[in-house]
């Protein structure tokens, strides 16, 4: 039986797929191209000895008879949904396209996994689910209420609502079906070998955004806002490692059975400042930079980090990276040696 990993070509989706060829899992990728790269596939491959296989599909999910088609040739039983658009400014500018892609792209997932009697899938939601929290309200956990303050969040929150919702109806069917819902926090960093890394077009991403001005490809860092009531007056944010996040992704996978519903903040518990981001590239690459402070941006929460009780207490998952340094010295390996992205 395969894995399917949605979105498999992109950052998140591919440092999964390197992580279950490397625990011998057999894994089909579905990526439209829309933002993955294929290239960050083809670098993937099991390990010497091992009898795991990986196919890749250039296809969009909301091709559900296509999608269906796949899952049945493949024997998929388990899926990480991680196909999705996840730029919340871009989500203001063209929010039918995020509900197309990330709300529509679920209903098709389903409807293909109901088909063929997918059992456990694993979805790749947000912290962006839960707005913005009153700053008095500290790490955030599990309880906390759910008000996106954006179309990306509001698509996130769509889809746990959908997979709950098929869920009631498995349940009442008597289909064995399970399911999790992890809301990341800020994901960071990249495979440590230097193999695969982050990749957008355009960056948006704090850590590359700075390590891009590190190479001399931006003129200059921006701190938007420097007056928040924080200790040094910038935005704080819980960023956890990409292979911690896979981890989780594949103990709560593992975990799963039949009838499960479950949810689970995804970070370190602690959160850093932009201006103590930037200090820790300083000190991983050893270039001066140049910083422009700008005004605030509309609808940036003061601080926003993680309460890991929960998937700790339940499944033992803890972050294994807590270095900020350690975290950008994984991103600046990859980013030094693909200026470019993967085009070189």
């Amino acid at each position: 039986m395969a894995i399917l990993v949605t979105g498999g070509a992109g950052y998140i989706g591919s440092h999964a797929v390197q992580r279950l060829l490397r625990d011998g899992r057999d894994v089909l990728v579905v990526d439209n191209l829309m933002r993955g790269h294929q290239e960050a596939v083809r670098r993937l491959e099991p390990k010497a000895g091992s009898s795991a296989r990986l196919a890749f599909a250039r296809l969009d999910i909301n091709s559900r008879p296509a999608l269906e088609k796949l899952l049945r040739d493949h024997k998929v039983d388990s899926v990480l949904h991680f196909a999705a658009l996840a730029a919340v400014g871009e989500s203001v500018q063209d929010p039918l396209l995020y509900y197309h892609n990330n709300t529509a792209g679920m209903v098709s997932l389903l409807q293909a996994c109901d088909a063929v009697g997918v059992t456990r899938m694993v979805f790749s939601s947000s912290c962006a689910t839960y707005g913005q929290p009153p700053a008095t309200h500290g790490p955030v956990g599990e309880d906390c209420p759910q008000n996106p303050i954006s179309p990306y969040g509001a698509t996130k929150l769509h889809g746990e609502h959908l997979l709950r919702d098929y869920m009631m109806g498995c349940n009442l069917a008597k289909k064995p079906f399970a399911y999790a819902a992890l809301r990341y926090f800020n994901v960071a960093g990249s495979d440590r070998t230097g193999l695969i890394g982050e990749v957008h077009d355009p960056e948006t991403h704090l850590i590359p955004v700075i390590l891009q001005h590190a190479l001399g490809k931006r003129p200059h860092v921006g701190i938007f806002g420097t007056d928040y009531p924080t200790p040094d007056g910038t935005c704080i944010r819980d960023y956890v490692h990409v292979e911690d996040l896979i981890d989780a992704h594949v103990k709560v996978l593992e975990a799963l059975k039949p009838g499960d519903e479950r949810h689970y903040n995804l970070g370190i518990g602690t959160g850093y400042s932009v201006r103590q981001i930037i200090d820790g590239v300083r000190r991983v690459t050893g270039k001066e930079l140049k910083v422009v402070e700008q005004p605030r941006r509309p609808g940036d929460p003061p601080q926003l980090f993680n309460n890991p009780a929960k998937i700790q207490r339940e499944l033992g998952w803890k972050a294994q990276v807590t270095s900020l340094d350690e975290t950008i010295e994984s991103a600046w390996r990859f980013m030094k040696n693909h200026p470019n992205g993967y085009a070189g």
